[in-house]
């Protein structure tokens, strides 16, 4: 006859005594007080992080010189080169689609003149900048003339820089193209005859304005600097 399986009493948990819940219930509360302030320290060094961050931005934004703002640095077929420039045409449509320019139309219609001087001799403003079979920017030449023609659906005021950023050539108060302030060579811009001091990006193409982009030493600057354009022949 097989043994019944011996069963008992199942066995209850030995309560703790007074003094162990007490060491317990500090215990918890201690990990707790741990928890919490792990999570603080972590919120102030995220807090601080961001405000680094932000403050460091802000200053760069605002410490940048103007001549520097822009999308330049990042354009697709950017010329850092030597002169001359060709009208560097092949992705012309890859930068207008980063500069957002307006489409060419008819809202605004004028006319400004570009002379670029580097090391003292004559850079050409080549034609067909701005422009191919497929694509048209508000901001162009027809020819080697160095008018621009700013022919746009909105009007607004373009810039100096934009038409450099069309062009495809690097231009910051600093360089153009391949070349760089360094020693006594500096670039130098001037609009009707009157140097502009920083900024040079931001320069408006207003109606008629003859403007003088220079790179070089002082002694290699144009005498007399350009102060103006003859813009008869355009006159319909």
């Amino acid at each position: 006859m097989a043994k019944g399986r011996r069963t008992g009493s199942p066995v209850e948990p030995r309560r703790l005594t007074k003094a162990e819940r007490k060491e317990r219930a500090r215990f918890e509360r201690e990990q707790l007080r741990r928890a919490m302030a792990r999570r603080q320290r972590d919120r102030r060094v995220l807090t601080a992080a961001l405000v680094a961050g932000a403050l460091a931005l802000g200053a760069f934004l605002i410490l940048r010189p103007a001549g520097e703002r822009g999308p330049t640095g990042g354009l697709p077929g950017l010329l850092s080169t030597t002169a001359p420039w060709d009208a560097n045409q092949a992705q012309l449509e890859a930068r207008l689609a980063r500069l957002g320019l307006p489409p060419v139309g008819g809202a605004l219609h004028i006319h400004a003149h570009l002379d670029v001087f580097v090391d003292g001799a004559t850079v050409t403003v080549p034609a067909d900048v701005g422009i191919t079979a497929a694509t048209h920017a508000p901001l162009h030449t027809h020819d080697a003339s160095g008018v621009i023609h700013v022919e746009s659906a909105v009007a607004r005021t373009f810039t100096l820089g934009e038409f450099f950023d069309v062009w495809g050539v690097r231009f910051t108060d600093r360089c153009l193209g391949g070349y760089c302030a360094s020693g006594e060579d500096r670039l130098r811009v001037f609009v009707d005859g009157r140097q502009v001091e920083g900024g040079f990006r931001d320069v408006p193409l207003e109606d008629r304005s003859e403007i003088v982009v220079a790179f070089g030493t002082r002694a290699e600057l144009p005498d007399p600097i350009p102060s103006s354009y003859d813009f008869s022949s355009l006159e319909g």
